[in-house]
């Protein structure tokens, strides 16, 4: 199956020409797609299947409780499939059944292990400041994140221990599930924390994981030890970012990846 990957498009404020790729049979939005949500309109009639993982910014301001049923309203009026801690399995035109495991994965802040967690959520209030959401009518601050975060992974974890037929598992998260994936401006920052998770272990229960949330593009293959559920495992973000940072230059819209 062919997978048009997206993420972090920031339509809010970004200008971005949006194509369909001439091969993919589905369309796969990592989150971070449009905090104002105006922009979804523009994959309303999209060619093939969109599936859509939300990104945080797709919370600014708003209730957390509140905005998930909204906002899976407002993406079932335009024909996406919103999917969060959800599986979907379709059928590619090789007949190929593919398995997705969605969520938006929340950061935990244990990238770096237990002793550095309360150094890593300090270091997220800016982002919790950016995002100046609620959840409960309380902030949605570090502790409320984490939170989530967990719910998420155990959520993730159950389902992809999971048996299942089907030819081929792909995870999709917004947030990213290992260091690999983290934005080399940064590195070991702490405030990395607040964009990978350490989820390495799971990697090896599927065959391809796609997320977005940092604003640079990975492409990279895991090889797990002997005896593991697979050999391997792909994980692909094609995230976008801010072209007034430099951050857009050499992305490819039509990015296309196949499972």
């Amino acid at each position: 199956m062919r997978l048009q990957l997206l993420s972090d498009l920031h339509l809010e404020t970004e200008d971005v020409a949006l194509r369909p790729a001439a091969d993919a049979e589905l369309l796969v939005l990592a989150g971070d797609i449009d905090a104002s949500w105006r922009a979804l309109e523009r994959f309303d009639a999209w060619p093939v299947p969109v599936v859509f993982v939300a990104g945080n910014h797709e919370f600014d301001r708003r209730e957390l409780r509140e905005t998930w049923p909204t906002l899976r309203s407002r993406c079932a009026e335009l024909g996406i499939t919103l999917l969060e801690r959800e599986e979907l399995t379709l059928t590619g035109r090789d007949g190929r059944r593919v398995r997705f495991l969605a969520t938006i994965r929340w950061c935990d802040f244990d990238l770096f292990g237990e002793p550095r967690r309360e150094r890593c959520q300090r270091a997220a209030r800016y982002f919790v400041e950016v995002m100046r959401a609620t959840r409960d009518g309380q902030p949605f601050d570090p502790a409320a994140v984490r939170d989530e975060a967990l719910a998420c992974r155990a959520w993730l974890a159950e389902a992809l221990a999971r048996p299942s037929d089907a030819d081929a598992t792909v995870v999709i998260t917004h947030y990213a599930p290992s260091f690999r994936s983290a934005d080399p401006r940064y590195g070991r920052q702490s405030s990395t924390a607040s964009f990978c998770n350490a989820d390495d272990e799971l990697l090896a229960h599927a065959d391809l994981w796609l997320h977005g949330h940092l604003h640079c593009r990975q492409d990279y293959v895991v090889e797990h030890p002997p005896g593991r559920r697979r050999a391997r495992t792909r994980v692909v973000s094609n995230a976008r970012g801010h072209a007034f940072k430099g951050e857009a230059e050499g992305h490819d819209g039509l990015l296309c990846v196949t499972v």
